[in-house]
């Protein structure tokens, strides 16, 4: 019980550390440079992508064959495209049902109802990463705590234009990483019940990002800016996390 408290603590950090850090940016920044944030996009997406190359699929395999964990990537995968079109019609939704000038302030609110719901299964992947080993825990939580601090600024950045309360969003986007911590409390669960059960959550854990990845880190990315940046960055995250991985 004291590791899977552990676990939970630490997802809740990382979780929270990473939106709450995006989150101070979009309201201290008075421009935000789309080059830089295109910049930590992708290299976001080539550490995550090192992570799951070099250790989340080998970990997998180590402990289970690969029918199990070619099965548990594309429900992971699955997972998410749900959780991407659930959060997209509600978004869509209300974007149609006002038009007003506190428009800029529900976007973020919805934003923030979104990345609560996308942050879950990260959580659940800090979790079984970290039944599996600490290395691979720790690796996790570093790559999605990268991760959630663009999406802090994509957060924080509407509702300061649409007239909150600095402190007031600030709120919202620790409340929207707490679901991490909540994700790593099951995760640590699941996994501890046998190593068949971490293989299968290792593996989803992989599917989902691979899907932030290709689906939203590398496409919202090349939005931003054009140039080379995007790429260097991408480039620059996979060549770290092939040092993450292996120290």
């Amino acid at each position: 019980m004291n590791e899977i408290l552990k676990t939970t603590l630490l997802g809740l950090f990382f979780g929270t550390f990473g939106t709450t850090l995006g989150g101070i940016l979009g309201i201290v920044i008075k421009k935000n440079s789309n080059k830089f944030l295109s910049f930590i996009l992708s290299f976001a997406s080539g550490l995550m992508m090192a992570v799951i190359c070099f250790d989340l699929v080998p970990e997998a395999l180590g402990i289970s064959n690969i029918y199990g964990v070619v099965l548990g990537v594309i429900f992971g995968v699955i997972s998410m495209i749900f959780c991407d079109i659930f959060v997209q019609n509600k978004f869509n939704k209300k974007q149609k049902e006002y038009s007003s000038k506190n428009d800029l302030l529900r976007t973020g609110i919805i934003v923030s109802i979104g990345l609560a719901i996308h942050n879950f299964p990260e959580g659940l992947a800090i979790g079984s990463g970290f039944e599996a080993s600490l290395r691979l825990g720790l690796g996790l939580a570093i790559a999605i705590c990268l991760h959630d601090i663009p999406e802090g600024i994509s957060m924080s950045v509407p509702m300061k234009n649409g007239g909150m309360k600095k402190s007031k969003v600030i709120f919202y986007v620790i409340l929207s990483g707490i679901t991490t911590g909540i994700g790593a409390f099951f995760g640590a669960i699941v996994g501890s019940i046998s190593e068949a059960v971490i293989a299968v959550c290792l593996s989803f854990a992989a599917g989902a990002m691979l899907y932030i990845v290709s689906g939203e880190l590398i496409p919202e990315s090349n939005k931003l800016y054009k140039g080379r940046m995007s790429a260097i960055g991408n480039m620059l995250g996979f060549i770290i996390g092939i040092f993450a991985t292996k120290l």
